[in-house]
């Protein structure tokens, strides 16, 4: 190899070596380029966790010092169902005296999962409520349940005292309790409510299914005040009338008794009252024969005072004048009955008479001559025959028999037959003597020009102007003597009628009662009275209407006309005015 070639092959091995080291340096470089960057990126990650970490754990320490500085809502782990049981509406009279209201209270619960001994708690829970069921108590805290009513509706004198006890496990609810300022005073008109403060009867059950129900149970109702139900009545007349009937039942030591004074041209219920009654305050205490609403949910036999309606058709129907005459003097038999007057005059006798005298004989003789069709269809015009209609949910329906004949028509002419509510008694009594239009009742608000809306004509203009004197007669002269207060015209009916009983008619159980109108120159308003089964070994007479429901009128009359603003009239020697027709 020459010398040359020699060099030419070292300078290519030493090339070569260089490349290999130049190539190894940069290998080496790129390498260290590389853990570099993971590292960097390693401890960006790191910081950004730890970053995450603190901002969370600022997030939950706020959060803790926020509950930490809130007071608590409730003593109690279960969520309240109602934050307060929805408002039920302020219930007012006409003038806007209350009748009916909200009270906040408090319930008391236990979440018997809380409790350790139930035993401790009972015994301390007797020391505050002394009526407290023990034995019932004790099951409840010993359920598996995790909530448990304990006592509704405590005082806040009970709050305090328990709350003083310290008793784990058991806590308060706020609710909403009715307060009715009156008390007694309209308890067959409100009605009342149950625990939960919904409408069981009278105007609050009324109230009720209007839509209030229906909008709490879907839970749309708030706290928010409710704009005020305003009554017909009159919370002074109410009282007066309630008044009145309760003493009657200790007067004349009868089982029952009632009243109402209606507008005859609107149809409004100034007052209205049945006794025995009940505190709406506090029901339960009342019992169900004070529950009982006589006016409206109880049927009678009204007696004489269908007399009233009788002659009303006899003259609607042309079937007799003011002059004319019907022979009383012999008892009518039909039927193996005989039909007979209780104080008979054995003659003939005019229509006046007949209403004067209560004539059995001369009442069915008018009602054979009009028919028995006609007679039925009179009285279902009257609205007697079918339910009435009202706000007042608790209405019962009239009794009558399933096939009219002859001697029903007649025993119907006198009051035996059909019972009817003392109410729509009433009520068809003012169509007699307010120009012949019947008007449902209303315990809501209405005026005239309203009632002329819904007024029915039901008789003759004419025949109403011969109603109003006949009841101006039989106050002057009549069985309605009793009910007269001076200068007020008080006109009207009276009506003893025997009770049934097993079947039978006895004559030592009396229904009495008393239809009647005032001022008889212009009737504004009806009153009507009864006494149940009045006692008759008082000497007072009470047996008849004339001296148990006819003084209750007069007394209603004489305390309420000048509250009605109904004007006395006098004559110049101070003696009241006799209306002529």
């Amino acid at each position: 190899m020459s010398f040359l070639s020699r060099i030419m092959m070292v300078k290519r091995r030493a090339h070569f070596s260089s490349n290999r080291k130049g190539s190894a340096v940069a290998h080496g470089a790129a390498f260290e380029g590389t853990r570099k960057k993971k590292s960097s990126q390693a401890r960006n990650r790191v910081g950004l966790l730890i970053a995450g970490f603190a901002a969370f754990y600022v997030l939950i320490g706020g959060r803790l010092v926020e509950y930490g500085m809130t007071l608590p809502v409730t003593t109690s782990s279960i969520l309240p169902p109602d934050r307060l049981l929805a408002s039920r509406p302020d219930i007012v009279d006409r003038n806007g005296a209350l009748l009916a209201t909200d009270v906040r209270t408090v319930s008391l619960f236990a979440e018997p999962h809380k409790i350790v001994d139930a035993d401790e708690v009972v015994e301390k829970l007797s020391t505050v409520l002394a009526d407290l069921d023990a034995r019932a108590t004790y099951s409840k805290l010993k359920s598996n349940s995790r909530f448990q009513w304990l006592r509704r509706q405590l005082t806040p004198k009970q709050q305090s005292q328990i709350l003083a006890l310290g008793v784990p496990g058991i806590g308060f609810r706020p609710e909403k309790r009715r307060f009715y300022p009156g008390g007694r005073t309209a308890a067959h008109i409100l009605g009342y409510v149950n625990i939960d403060n919904r409408g069981v009867a009278g105007m609050e059950r009324y109230i009720d299914s209007q839509g209030l129900a229906d909008l709490a149970s879907v839970g749309m109702t708030s706290n928010q005040p409710l704009e005020p139900v305003k009554l017909s009545i009159d919370l002074r007349v109410q009282a007066i009338v309630q008044d009145v009937v309760s003493e009657s039942i200790g007067k004349y030591h009868a089982i029952g008794a009632g009243a109402v004074v209606i507008d005859v041209h609107t149809g409004e219920i100034l007052g209205m009252a049945s006794a025995p009654d009940f505190d709406p305050n506090d029901p339960a205490a009342g019992g169900e024969e004070g529950w009982f609403n006589r006016m409206s949910n109880g049927t009678f036999e009204m007696g004489s005072t269908f007399k009233s309606f009788t002659l009303a058709m006899g003259l609607d129907e042309s079937k007799m004048t003011l002059n004319s005459t019907f022979d009383a003097r012999f008892p009518i038999r039909i039927g193996g009955f005989t039909i007979k007057d209780f104080h008979g005059k054995g003659r003939f006798l005019t229509v006046p008479e007949i209403f004067q005298y209560s004539s059995n004989i001369g009442t069915a003789k008018i009602a054979d001559s009009v028919g028995i069709e006609a007679h039925k269809d009179f009285l279902t015009r009257l609205g007697l025959l079918s339910r009435m209609k009202t706000e007042l949910p608790e209405v019962a329906m009239p009794s009558q028999p399933r096939e009219w004949k002859k001697i029903n028509s007649i025993t119907i002419s006198f009051g035996h037959g059909v019972s009817t509510t003392p109410l729509q008694t009433a009520v068809a009594g003012a169509a007699l003597v307010n120009g012949g239009h019947l008007i449902q009742p209303t315990f809501l608000p209405r005026s005239r020009d309203q009632a002329d809306l819904v007024k029915t004509a039901v008789i003759k203009p004419s025949t109403s102007k011969d109603m109003r004197f006949l009841f101006e007669w039989n106050g002057a002269n009549g069985s309605g003597r009793n009910a007269r207060v001076a200068g007020f015209d008080v006109g009207g009916k009276t009506g003893t009628a025997d009770k049934v009983v097993h079947g039978r008619y006895v004559h030592d159980k009396n229904f009495n009662a008393f239809l009647s109108a005032f001022p008889m120159g212009d009737p504004q308003y009806v009153v009507l009275s009864f006494s149940d089964e009045p006692k008759t070994d008082l000497g007072n007479g009470a047996a008849l209407a004339a001296m148990s429901a006819a003084p209750m009128v007069k007394e209603i009359i004489s305390r309420a006309a000048p509250i009605l603003g109904v004007k006395p009239k006098f004559g110049n020697d101070g003696s009241a005015l006799l209306v002529s027709y």
